[in-house]
């Protein structure tokens, strides 16, 4: 049989790896593809750097829509990033009917709707198992092993640089900016880490998750979106000791009343499993009805784990290219006429636990008129406790049970408004997961 030619958009780190990849593995891949899967085109900005790693069997170019129409070209790779020329190449490809994979979460989260209808009119597939946490296959996972279950929640760990920023705040008692210049030192932060640590880019993922967990569309504008720079170190502290780590998490949740849709740092109990996840490792946590709780671990960037991911979908489209497009898995996982239109929940209508820390004179009554103020927002305190501050202040942590955001947020604005109360009220929510 033919091989399967496939023209790369982009060589960076990932399309170096993907071209390692399939060179090195290539006679394991071609036993489970039933075919040779070959890298025929690349089109990059330095064609020079690109020739001397790729030879001379290659064909070169710098031009990525050619490649997009490229008639020698069965499949379309796409790896330059960004949302602007890489949508016009893949659209073209589309167009050109060929079956395109990418692993730009960008994109799709922002783009996906257009793609994903592009492609099912074409009858091509669209692949992105590396456009969430790398080499952990969790796209295959809820789009086919799962597929039994309604899904009830999902929440993960998938961005490596918060998570190693975390680790490192926690064990080795450093602030926020120090652990990101050592992050940057070490390679694991941006020079311009924004997308990271402002959770945009866990925000991309967990977006297209819900799509996949849900059968709903692609909807980026509507995730909520914390990041983890305001972070203090003593609140790492204060929630060790309460038996609870801090991680940025991707939650998503169907409630009856709506999904919830959202990114923000979370203490979670140290007895949970995504608790013991440290450095730049990813992990996902996805709750089905039928088979309960299921972890998905390892490594969520890199050039040869993102790579893997990548092979591994062109290893399905090898195996299904030639199959009717009504009897392949779908994009996201329903069929496209099953796509439900249920409502992405406001946060202020999310239901979760709370941590609370604020700073208040240290004299009788403020604790009994704090508790009057959450209580009238109908906010149960779970727990309490407190630590002095110099002579005449003291740190106040409460632990709620579960209310409504919106209702905490009325709460916290009269309580910084009481003048025992000094330097705000921080809150971070509780994610109690099993």
């Amino acid at each position: 049989m033919k091989p399967l030619r496939v023209g790369l958009l982009g060589l960076g780190v990932v399309g170096g790896g993907v071209w390692m990849v399939l060179s090195q593995n290539a006679e394991e891949i071609s036993r489970r593809a039933g075919r040779r899967i070959q890298v025929t085109a690349v089109a990059v900005r330095d064609v020079a750097k690109a020739r001397t790693l790729l030879g001379p069997d290659v064909r070169v170019t710098t031009d990525g829509m050619a490649l997009a129409r490229d008639p020698d070209v069965d499949i379309v790779v796409e790896l330059m990033g960004g949302d602007t020329v890489a949508r016009a190449c893949l659209l073209e490809a589309i167009a050109h009917g060929k079956h395109v994979v990418t692993a730009n979460k960008a994109l799709l989260a922002v783009h996906g709707n257009e793609i994903f209808a592009a492609a099912q009119s074409r009858g091509v597939m669209v692949a992105f198992e590396a456009a969430v946490a790398g080499g952990i296959p969790i796209i295959k996972a809820i789009r086919e092993g799962l597929t039994a279950n309604r899904i009830q929640w999902l929440a993960g760990i998938i961005n490596g640089t918060t998570n190693f920023i975390l680790s490192e705040m926690r064990q080795r008692g450093l602030p926020f900016q120090a652990v990101l210049a050592e992050a940057q030192r070490l390679g694991y932060a941006e020079a311009d880490p924004t997308f990271d640590i402002e959770g945009v880019d866990a925000a991309h993922k967990i977006t297209l998750l819900a799509s996949l967990a849900f059968g709903i569309p692609v909807q980026f504008d509507k995730v909520h979106i914390e990041g983890i720079a305001s972070l203090a170190s003593e609140d790492i502290r204060h929630a060790e000791r309460l038996g609870y780590r801090i991680k940025l998490l991707g939650m998503t949740r169907h409630r009856p009343e709506g999904i919830e849709l959202r990114v923000h740092p979370a203490l979670v109990p140290d007895t949970c499993l995504l608790a013991q996840v440290e450095g730049a490792m990813n992990a996902v946590l996805v709750r089905g009805d039928m088979v309960g709780t299921t972890l998905y671990y390892g490594q969520g960037a890199g050039a040869l784990p993102t790579a893997s991911a990548v092979v591994a979908d062109l290893v399905d489209v090898a195996r299904l290219h030639r199959a009717d497009p009504g009897h392949r898995v779908p994009h996201l996982a329903f069929q496209p006429e099953s796509m439900a239109d249920i409502p992405i929940l406001p946060m202020a209508d999310v239901r979760t636990s709370y941590y609370l820390r604020l700073r208040v004179d240290d004299r009788p009554g403020v604790l009994a008129d704090l508790a009057r103020v959450l209580a009238a927002m109908g906010i149960s305190v779970g727990s309490m406790f407190q630590q002095p501050h110099g002579e005449h202040q003291a740190d106040i942590i409460f632990l709620t049970h579960e209310a409504r955001e919106g209702d905490v947020d009325q709460a916290l604005q009269t309580i910084a408004g009481l003048p025992f109360v000094h330097s705000g009220v921080t809150r971070l929510r509780v994610e109690n997961i099993n």
